[in-house]
């Protein structure tokens, strides 16, 4: 009854109530997230580790990019490592840092990803409804970002240094980095990346 009335006042301002309802979504994908045996942030991790470029699969990356404490990430990792879902080795390029991946086992896990249930609600919405959320959404997430001073991290297709059919890729090419891209690589999201 008082949860029914906090709504009915909330969308008296549309502003409040969409937060509302984003915080009301958000706390059923944070519930869904303990699933597995894991915690919210190990998922996240695991997403980041499967939508990642190889120049961003480093513990600062995934430090920036989930905007926690290095203590966090690194307690984060170490579960990870010891479920056998993600591995480290020395980066080959920087002995000083390493370079995560996904095993074989943290793969598969991703195919029972909690998130796959919100996938599928957003696929029965229309397309246009999808979409005007989709842009919204987006647009919101990169003024939240933009209001911490937080990196976005894009994808390399929509970067400023993204050059497509380059002379020195294959077929792409990275200027800030001075490395080919590969075609599978150009969806990935990037560390490094900055809007064209």
């Amino acid at each position: 009854m008082v949860l029914s009335r906090y709504y009915r006042l909330m969308k008296s301002d549309d502003y409040s109530h969409s937060a509302a309802l984003l915080e009301r979504v958000g706390r059923l994908l944070t519930t869904e997230a303990h699933a597995e045996g894991l915690l919210p942030v190990h998922w996240e991790a695991l997403r980041y580790l499967q939508h990642a470029n190889r120049f961003s699969m480093t513990a600062a990356a995934l430090t920036t990019y989930l905007g926690l404490t290095k203590g966090t990430v690194s307690q984060t990792l170490k579960a990870l490592e010891t479920k056998g879902l993600v591995k480290k080795r020395v980066n080959s390029k920087d002995r000083r840092s390493n370079t995560l991946s996904l095993t074989a086992k943290g793969r598969k896990l991703l195919s029972r990803d909690p998130l796959i249930s919100t996938v599928h609600a957003l696929e029965r919405l229309g397309s246009s409804q999808h979409s005007a959320l989709a842009d919204g959404l987006e647009a919101l997430l990169s003024a939240r970002l933009a209001a911490q001073d937080r990196q976005a991290f894009g994808q390399c297709r929509d970067c400023r240094y993204f050059a497509r059919q380059h002379a020195d890729g294959q077929p792409h090419y990275c200027q800030l980095l001075k490395e080919p891209i590969a075609t599978s690589e150009a969806s990935a999201i990037c560390f490094e990346q900055i809007p064209a």
